[in-house]
């Protein structure tokens, strides 16, 4: 049904306490961090949101984030999903605890919507209010600022992008071309926070739209 939230599952969740020295430097783990934290989900995009989101409740740093190809239908192993994060930290506590943040994220705040009453249609529309060091790297922009994530179909994506831009004063700090590992597209927006919301409204409603007449032109 249209608007109705779809939540991601959690696949796998591993904590290494004492991880090989091998290991910790091939994920260019910072010094002195010894523990490592692994989580597979079956979407991608609202995982990267609860990875960042862990990494302002506990002292980690995210060290491995990755998409797995053609999406989550097309997983080659039952626990592998769309997503694999890893977080590392100097005690196993720290590892823990963002494990704890990043499920919560995604159990409560971070989820795909859908664009039709069929679900076949489906975005990711989210203000985050303030990012954490992940997004705020990614985005290249001051920890703390306020960024719309915006993901859906690749020409719905770009039509609601467009939208989303003309909708609020936000810079485009990343564009996600079609297609994408999980063959979406996107983009995540910058700016005030009221402006990232405006932004998410105007994306959301976009990709209905077209949802609604593919065709029309």
């Amino acid at each position: 049904m249209r608007g109705s939230v779809i939540k991601t599952r959690v696949l796998c969740v591993q904590v290494i306490p004492n991880a090989d020295a091998s290991l910790l430097e091939k994920l260019n783990a910072p010094k002195g961090h010894r523990s490592l934290g692994l989580i597979t989900t079956d979407c991608d995009d609202a995982s990267y949101v609860a990875i960042d989101e862990a990494t302002k409740k506990a002292q980690v740093e995210v060290v491995y984030a990755k998409s797995f190809y053609a999406g989550a239908k097309n997983a080659g192993t039952r626990l592998a999903g769309e997503f694999i994060g890893i977080f590392s930290a100097e005690d196993p506590e720290n590892i823990k605890s963002a494990l704890e943040a990043a499920v919560k994220c995604l159990e409560n705040d971070a989820f795909f919507q859908s664009a039709d009453d069929e679900d076949s249609i489906v975005y990711f529309a989210h203000c985050v209010s303030s990012c954490g060091s992940y997004l705020a790297q990614m985005a290249k922009v001051p920890q703390g600022t306020a960024i719309a994530y915006l993901i859906a179909p690749p020409a719905e994506a770009m039509v609601a992008v467009d939208a989303a831009v003309k909708a609020a004063e936000t810079s485009m700090a990343v564009f996600y071309g079609p297609p994408t590992e999980t063959n979406f597209a996107g983009a995540l927006l910058t700016g005030e926070q009221s402006a990232c919301r405006a932004a998410c409204e105007a994306f959301a409603q976009a990709v209905a739209a077209v949802a609604d007449d593919p065709v029309k032109y």
